[in-house]
């Protein structure tokens, strides 16, 4: 029996929208139920992809609270907190990591409490607006309550530290669950759509919210200017405010009829797999989760050199090229690289390993749990 078995844990998030945090929040709930622990996940709106709500492991309760909204979040966090009695609670993103912070204080029960951040703050303190700004105003002070703080990444701790003032030597990097049994289940199967049947052109691929920190444009633009020396096609899964603007930049390049924008699915392993090329031209990211599925998968990978993540994924580029944020040319003459499959494939699969479910369970118990023998933590009876 795992260490916090009989102990209760929780994880706190605004919803289940189609997001980066919001599944690697899932893997860690259902690999802690598989674990023993019992498991609540905490949501401020009860909203999302079906398919999120679908995948959780029927032990993890679901658990939305009564208000709704951010600003009064911080209530139905103390009240959740005074009721459920957990043990260690986990929360993610700066807004819902503040509420969670002055909830426990407000609450009689104040379990163990561990803070991550997932983005660059500095990227997004500058987007936000009303209590979320306000909550990025005050994480400094507030983060200071929390038994331990964390990041995803070397990169997103040291913006933090950048931003806050924090100790270095205060924050710990927790990496995503992100190779999951479940990811290379579902690489196995087909692609729904016609363009990954035999004898179709190479399609380069993309994913992720359709929001200006992805840098779609980027993208679509590389594929244009890649088109003009070779035949290849543009498919971009996700959803997002800039789906209107991505199309009408997609038909106004000329080379419209070859770029899809299918939406979200609920597979996109089974893309990633049979993509000639994964694309990731974000402007900035926390641990793009996308990119470590894709090598997983065994696709070829392009990305930006953004802060912060493919940097540490890739190795200094060193696995797969990295370009300058923002550089079409640079960009489109790396996707042409990736078509021609000049770099193997194996020390890519090799290195997404590293981010596996099991390495970043036991991380989290070790922080959860740290009283308890690091045998009992890793390993069940």
């Amino acid at each position: 029996m795992t260490d916090g078995a009989g102990r209760r844990i929780a994880f706190l998030i605004q919803d289940l929208r189609n997001g980066g945090a919001e599944r690697v929040t899932i893997w860690l709930a259902n690999g802690m139920a598989e674990r023993g622990l019992d498991v609540d996940l905490v949501l401020i709106n009860r909203r999302g992809e079906d398919a999120y709500f679908a995948s959780l492991d029927p032990r993890v309760r679901l658990w939305p609270l009564r208000q709704g909204r951010t600003l009064t979040s911080l209530f139905g966090f103390r009240d959740y907190f005074d009721q459920a009695k957990p043990d260690v609670v986990i929360s993610a993103l700066t807004h819902v990591n503040v509420a969670a912070t002055l909830g426990r204080k407000l609450a009689r029960h104040k379990p163990r409490l561990i803070l991550v951040e997932h983005n660059q703050m500095s990227k997004n303190i500058k987007r936000k607006s009303g209590f979320v700004r306000l909550a990025y105003a005050v994480a400094p002070k507030v983060y200071r309550l929390a038994d331990r703080v964390g990041a995803v990444s070397e990169g997103v701790k040291a913006d933090f530290v950048a931003v806050t003032g924090f100790p270095s030597d205060g924050v710990d990097v927790f990496y995503n669950p992100v190779v999951t049994a479940s990811l290379h289940k579902q690489r196995l199967e087909t692609p729904d759509h016609p363009w990954f049947e035999d004898g179709q052109p190479p399609v380069i691929l993309g994913v992720g919210r359709l929001t200006e920190q992805k840098n779609f444009p980027l993208l679509i633009r590389a594929f244009a200017e890649l088109r003009r020396t070779r035949t290849a096609r543009l498919m971009i899964l996700g959803e997002g405010k800039l789906r209107d603007e991505l199309r009408r930049l997609a038909d106004d390049t000329g080379h419209g009829d070859n770029i899809a924008l299918p939406g979200f699915v609920d597979n996109p392993f089974a893309y990633m797999s049979q993509a000639a090329v994964f694309a990731l031209s974000s402007d900035w990211e926390g641990l793009p989760t996308v990119l470590i599925e894709a090598m997983a998968c065994g696709a070829s990978v392009v990305s930006t050199d953004c802060p912060s993540g493919p940097d540490e994924i890739l190795e200094g580029g060193s696995l797969a090229p990295l370009t300058p944020p923002g550089d079409v040319s640079a960009f489109a003459q790396a996707l042409a690289t990736a078509l021609d499959r000049q770099r193997p494939i194996q020390p890519l699969i090799a290195r997404a390993e590293a981010f596996s479910t099991d390495a970043a369970l036991d991380h989290y118990l070790e922080a959860a749990f740290p009283e308890a023998p690091r045998q009992r933590r890793l390993t069940a009876a």
